[in-house]
Parts: structure tokens; C-alpha cells; sequence
């Protein structure tokens, strides 16, 4: 797997301890759920990846929103951290620079009309993109926009000044078809102006005629 995403990280049940304690103090767990529900005016039924879905805080949440979603991640402790919460939803173990979603393999939603028309939208929250193997970042851009239906969105959030600029994002993005609708500073909408973390939303192009 191309993931940076190995050695003393905190995986499965531990990584999830963290956002315990932030619901124990009263605290939002949702952020990223909040912002794709205002960039998606309908959400009922729409297709939703989850790309390096963790534990699945994010993909669970929006399920329960009325998204049909699918998690993958490269961590096989995460994903069974995720399918011991949600059981009922599909979770696939891939590496998202060489991700190729099949038909649903197992008693899950019936994804296989749907995944071939692409997804409504594909998240990357959690910083996924700095956890991929750097020289992949293209690879990986380029493999999870291909699951997009055209005219899908793209929302990507991820820390700066950890070797992956938005620049280079940006590039990445255009050469897979995905184009710079929005970007801003945090999951609240805050204009960006630079600073150390970004949320974007790439649109992928429309087929012609």
C-alpha cells in the first residue's frame, strides 16, 4: 500500500478515543459532514466516497443523512473499527492511487447502477492527502476523481506546509478533469487567505455536448 499512514499512529479503536473524548467535552464530531451537506443541496440518495475513510466517522455520519455511502481506507484496523460500527454499509481495504471500486461484493447496498455511473461526491477529510506516499499525490487525485460521475464534487480538506501545496493540489486536480469551484480555511466555510489548512471543492467536467 502507498500510504505514510504506518508505524506508531494511532489505528482502529485508539484513533477513535480521541473523538470520544471531544463528545465527552460537549464538542462537534461532524465539521466535514455539516460542510458537504451545504455543498449538496439534495443529498437524499446521492452516492458518496469516503477516500481513506479512517474508523468511519465521516462516512457513518453522512449515511445516516441520507447519503449512500461507500468507505475505503488502506488500513485494515481502521476498516474493522468502521464495519464493527456499521456493519450494514460497505467498506473496502484499497490504496486510493490505484483505487478500482467494483461491484458491491458482499450484503451491502446495491452500489453496482451507481458505481457505474460514478459518485455524486468523493471526500477526503482527515488530512488523507498528506498520508499518501509522496510522488502518488497524482495518482491518487487522478484514481479517486475517476469514480466521480461528471459534474461530482471533490472535497478535500488536508493540512499545509507538510510537502503538498495547494498549488500542486490544484495541478494534480486539473490534469485528472477536476476543476476549483470553492476553497476556504477550515470546515467552516472561512475564507482562505493562505494560513496552514485548506478545504477545497473540485468539480469534475461535464461530457461534452
Amino acid at each position: 500500500m502507498t500510504t505514510r499512514w504506518t508505524g506508531d499512529v494511532p489505528t482502529g479503536a485508539t484513533y477513535d478515543a480521541r473523538w470520544k473524548e471531544m463528545a465527552e467535552r460537549g464538542l462537534s464530531l461532524y465539521g466535514e459532514a455539516d460542510f458537504v451537506c451545504r455543498w449538496v443541496p439534495t443529498p437524499a440518495g446521492a452516492t458518496l466516497l469516503d477516500a481513506g475513510c479512517g474508523t468511519g466517522r465521516v462516512a457513518i455520519e453522512l449515511a445516516a443523512r441520507g447519503f449512500v455511502t461507500v468507505g475505503v481506507d488502506a488500513d485494515d484496523r481502521m476498516l474493522t473499527a468502521a464495519s464493527q460500527k456499521a456493519p450494514q454499509m460497505r467498506w473496502e481495504q484499497a490504496d486510493l492511487a490505484t483505487l478500482e471500486l467494483g461491484p458491491d461484493p458482499g450484503p451491502h447496498l446495491d452500489l453496482d447502477r451507481d458505481l457505474g455511473a460514478g459518485f455524486d461526491v468523493a471526500v477526503m477529510a482527515g488530512n488523507v492527502m498528506i498520508f499518501v506516499t509522496p510522488g502518488t499525490e497524482a495518482a491518487v487525485v487522478a484514481h479517486v476523481g475517476a469514480h466521480l460521475r461528471p459534474g461530482g464534487l471533490l472535497i478535500s480538506g488536508f493540512q499545509l506546509g507538510r510537502g503538498y501545496s495547494v498549488e500542486a493540489f490544484d495541478a494534480h486536480a486539473e490534469l485528472a478533469g477536476l476543476h476549483l469551484v470553492r476553497r476556504f480555511a477550515s470546515w467552516d466555510d472561512e475564507p482562505f487567505e493562505g494560513g496552514d489548512y485548506q478545504v477545497s471543492i473540485h468539480r469534475r467536467a461535464e461530457l461534452d455536448g
